[in-house]
């Protein structure tokens, strides 16, 4: 990301704990049967280092680097990484002008990340400019107009179409996942394997862990901005988060999040 964009779920605690929870095995699968030790790699958008840590064992003794448009959660990342016993560089950079030379990688990994960007595509060349031939390029993202949910609740619809609402007026593509392989092309590459997978919340734990999270997460960067824009009122805000309560207390509560993936050759 750089600065001319806009993180729509900001950096809050509850953000941040919430991308603290995830695995390289439930965020990165489809990427790690082509690691190996001593390849090189960028973790750009690292957030709190989770996935970055993950990979870095997976790819140890290689050098590994984990990148973030602002400072705020690489404390965190930093942290976990000391914990592990791995050696990761956490830095402050732009996705659209990485600071590494080109072919400085074997490998350029990118969670969550092209569905906050203005210019998808732009980025997805500039990972591939560090990216040395050969090596792959790989990026999974949601699409939350896949979001599916049961029971139905008019209340989450709203919070699904508010959330794209403010993604879209902050100028990136909350529905990036159907989209990755066709950004793909644009960027120029030419060898791209596409694949999609799923995140699915139904036990009573993950329900509570998914309904609190989001339940407190509309109060945040999401809500501040939809309240700035006029976009929804506090009540409306208040009736989402009850939404998402509801739906963690229901024990029939499904959740499903599709994501898109690309694996793109240099």
């Amino acid at each position: 990301m750089a600065g001319k964009d806009v993180y729509t779920h900001g950096h809050a605690e509850v953000v941040v704990a919430s991308h603290a929870a995830r695995t390289a095995a439930s965020s990165a699968a489809y990427l790690l049967p082509l690691l190996r030790p001593g390849l090189d790699l960028l973790d750009v958008g690292c957030g709190p280092g989770s996935i970055t840590v993950d990979l870095a064992e997976a790819v140890a003794p290689g050098r590994v680097r984990g990148v973030e448009i602002t400072e705020d959660p690489l404390p965190a990342a930093r942290a976990n990484a000391a914990r592990r016993g791995v050696s990761v560089e956490f830095a402050v950079d732009d996705a659209y002008s990485l600071s590494d030379p080109d072919d400085s990688y074997d490998v350029v990994h990118a969670h969550q990340v092209l569905q906050h960007l203005s210019d998808p595509v732009a980025a997805l060349r500039e990972m591939r400019r560090v990216t040395r031939p050969g090596g792959v390029v790989a990026a999974r993202d949601a699409d939350y107009g896949a979001f599916r949910w049961w029971p139905e609740d008019p209340r989450l619809d709203d919070w699904q179409n508010l959330y794209r609402a403010v993604a879209r007026g902050n100028g990136a593509e909350p529905d990036a996942g159907r989209r990755l392989l066709a950004w793909a092309h644009e960027a120029g590459f030419t060898e791209v394997t596409p694949s999609a997978s799923v995140w699915c919340y139904a036990t009573p734990e993950e329900r509570t862990t998914w309904g609190d999270m989001w339940a407190e997460r509309i109060h945040s960067s999401v809500g501040r901005m939809a309240l700035d824009r006029g976009l929804a009122t506090q009540a409306d805000l208040d009736a989402i988060a009850g939404a998402w309560q509801d739906w963690a207390a229901h024990p029939d509560g499904w959740l499903l999040i599709p994501h898109g993936e690309v694996l793109a050759r240099a």
